[in-house]
Parts: C-alpha cells; sequence; structure tokens
C-alpha cells in the first residue's frame, strides 16, 4: 500500500527511558557459551549496554511519565488533544486498554478518542498513519501518539540472541494540521507468512500461559527461553530486511522524485548494527545519514526506536531547521514500511530518564 497525505506536522517528540543501565560484558556468565566467543558479538553487532524497566513497570507509567512531563512544561494543553493513540505489544490488561487508562487519568474529556494498536518494529509508521488519518476529522485538534514497549520482560535472560539486543523504553510524539502543504509519502506492505520468525508462542487466547509454557528449555542451539519468551529466527528476519526492504526504500525514492543523497536522514528502526550497516551498503546510503547507535546506548525499543534514535542523535538540530527524512521499519509480522518527509522545526524535543 502507499499513498500520500498533505498538511501534516510532527511538532514535538518526547523520549522515555528506564533508570536501570545494564552492560553486555555483566551479562556474559547468563549463556551457555564460551566468554571469549560471545564477547565477539560486542563489536559485530554494536552491543554494549542497554536500559531495562522493573519488572513492575508498565506501559501506561512511562506513557504517565512523559504525559505529565508535557503537560506541566506547556509542551500541550488538555483542550488541544483529540485523540490518544498508543502502539504496543505490552498492554497492561487484555481490558481496559492503555490509551483509556491514560484518558481517565488525565481527566481528558470525552470527546477525545482513545486508541490502542498492537504492532511491534513497524508501530511508529503504524501510528503515524493512523494519526494522520485522525487529523483528517480534528481541526486544530492534535493527536498524540505513544509508542512503547517492555519487551525485556518477555525475553529469556539466557538467550543470547535476543537478550542483549532487547531494550525497554517509550516515545510520545505530537503530530498535528500544518497550514501549508507539504506532503508525507507512505508505504507499508506486510507477509503474514512470515510470521513466525518473530513470536511469542504461549501467553493469550491460543496457548495460555501455564506451569507447561513457564519451562525453560535448550531450543537446540545452546540458548534457553520457554514458550512465553519471544522466539526470533535471526537468519530469517536478516535474510527479509535485506530482500524485501531496499527494493522498497528504492521505490519510495523514485515515487518521490528523490535520489539517495538528496535526503538528509534515513532514520530506522534499530535491530542492531550489523544489520543496518549491510542493508545502508545494499541501498547506497552513506553510513553518517543513517544514525545506527541506539542499540549499543539503549539496545532495540521495539516500535519506539524511530523516535528514540531521532531524538537522541537530533534533538538540537531538529528544533532549529527542518531536514527531509526518510523513516523506515521493519519486522515483526513481518511487515516493512517508510515514511518519506521534512521533520524539524519542532516545538520540543527531549530524552526523560524515568525511575521505572
Amino acid at each position: 500500500m502507499q499513498t500520500t497525505f498533505c498538511g501534516k506536522k510532527i511538532t514535538s517528540m518526547l523520549g522515555i527511558l528506564p533508570e536501570q543501565e545494564v552492560y553486555f560484558e555483566d551479562e556474559v556468565g547468563n549463556y551457555s557459551f564460551p566468554e571469549k566467543q560471545t564477547l565477539r558479538l560486542k563489536r559485530v553487532m554494536g552491543y554494549e549496554k542497554h536500559r531495562i524497566s522493573k519488572k513492575s513497570s508498565t506501559v501506561s507509567e512511562f506513557a504517565l511519565f512523559g504525559l505529565r512531563h508535557m503537560l506541566s512544561q506547556s509542551w500541550i494543553r488538555k483542550e488541544d488533544i483529540g485523540a490518544v493513540i498508543v502502539v504496543t505489544l505490552c498492554p497492561d490488561y487484555f481490558v481496559p486498554h492503555v490509551s483509556t487508562i491514560l484518558h481517565g487519568e488525565l481527566d481528558l474529556d470525552e470527546d477525545v478518542i482513545c486508541m490502542d494498536i498492537a504492532q511491534g518494529c513497524c508501530g511508529f509508521l503504524v501510528g503515524l498513519f493512523e494519526s494522520f488519518l485522525l487529523l483528517e476529522h480534528m481541526g486544530e485538534k492534535k493527536v498524540v501518539l505513544i509508542n512503547a514497549d517492555i519487551l525485556s520482560h518477555k525475553v529469556s535472560e539466557r538467550d543470547r540472541n535476543d537478550y542483549p539486543l532487547i531494550g525497554d523504553g517509550a516515545a510520545i510524539t505530537v503530530v498535528e494540521n500544518s497550514h501549508d502543504n507539504t506532503k508525507v509519502y507512505y508505504e507499508m506492505h506486510t507477509n503474514g507468512s512470515m510470521g513466525d520468525a518473530l513470536k511469542i508462542p504461549a501467553g493469550a487466547f491460543r496457548q495460555p500461559s501455564n506451569a507447561e509454557t513457564g519451562i525453560m528449555r535448550d531450543i537446540g542451539d545452546g540458548n534457553f527461553k520457554s514458550l512465553d519468551h519471544m522466539h526470533m529466527d535471526g537468519s530469517a528476519v536478516f535474510n527479509f530486511v535485506q530482500t524485501k526492504v531496499p527494493p522498497m526504500l528504492e521505490h519510495a525514492l523514485l515515487e518521490t522524485g528523490y535520489t539517495v543523497d538528496d535526503l538528509d536522514y534515513y532514520l530506522f528502526h534499530q535491530p542492531n548494527k550489523f544489520m543496518l550497516q549491510k542493508l545502508a551498503q545494499k541501498v547506497g546510503i552513506p553510513y553518517e545519514k543513517m544514525p545506527m547507535n541506539l542499540v549499543e546506548n539503549y539496545g532495540n525499543p521495539s516500535g519506539s526506536s524511530i523516535p528514540l534514535v531521532t531524538v537522541h542523535n537530533l534533538q538540537e538540530q531538529l528544533k532549529e531547521q527542518k531536514y527531509k527524512c526518510c523513516l523506515s521499519a521493519f519486522g515483526s509480522g513481518l511487515a516493512w514500511g517508510a515514511i518519506i518527509m521534512e521533520l524539524g522545526k519542532l516545538e520540543n524535543c527531549e530524552m526523560l530518564i524515568s525511575d521505572l
């Protein structure tokens, strides 16, 4: 699917991270592999440290921490909010939804639309799509888009494939109508037949969690996890990204009339540094235009990775001027997509550390 939106803009971006910072070397003993072999991954994959939330922390707490900061600092007024969209794989409950929890905690107007979307790696792109659609009917009201996940709770600490790269965090983006006619190009694809490459087998209605699903086992490659944990076929995901994403990016550039060099930044989902480097090489994107440092600093925070890598690297620049940017994500679903838009002249752009 591809389309173009007109007159839409991002005006503020806030990143929220847990305070606990864990270094890769400190977890080497968790894995059933020789220490020297494990440490080689640090250089190849870009592992350094990641942010891990407390086991008691919830997505709604991350969102409230950020929203209360934004309201107290006058980033936005409650009466300006027309919709609250929460994109997460980690709801507090099956019911009520996180967005309605936030609505109640903040005492928002009853006309505010609240919506939860279950989406992982492409969560920021999907959230922006829904935000742009809602803004067609909101006039001067604004959409508050929240991307948040605490997936470390669902990844085995004895899984060397997944645990070193996982990170918890959230991002809140204010999206609104613009009086200019700036175009936003949007493209998204899905292949559900590949969905098992990224899967948490147990915990929902098809296979509820029980004593059996919680048993840790060697899955055959030296990594220990249970059915309640995330299972990722790393080779399948890598091949998917290298096969599907480059032609999509080339098509998006062709449709918008840009060359690779015309765009200022490529702000991509952050699975790991190695995968991004190979993707950049394949498309011909200069490394300096594609920040790849999120995993080494915070870990991979799922759907909030694009706004977090943006705030981490460009928070001061984005307050001063506008840039032509390609935002792209790829992963769970399996899904892949891209947005090409102007990003900048932000009213607010900041990173917060929470005690969650």
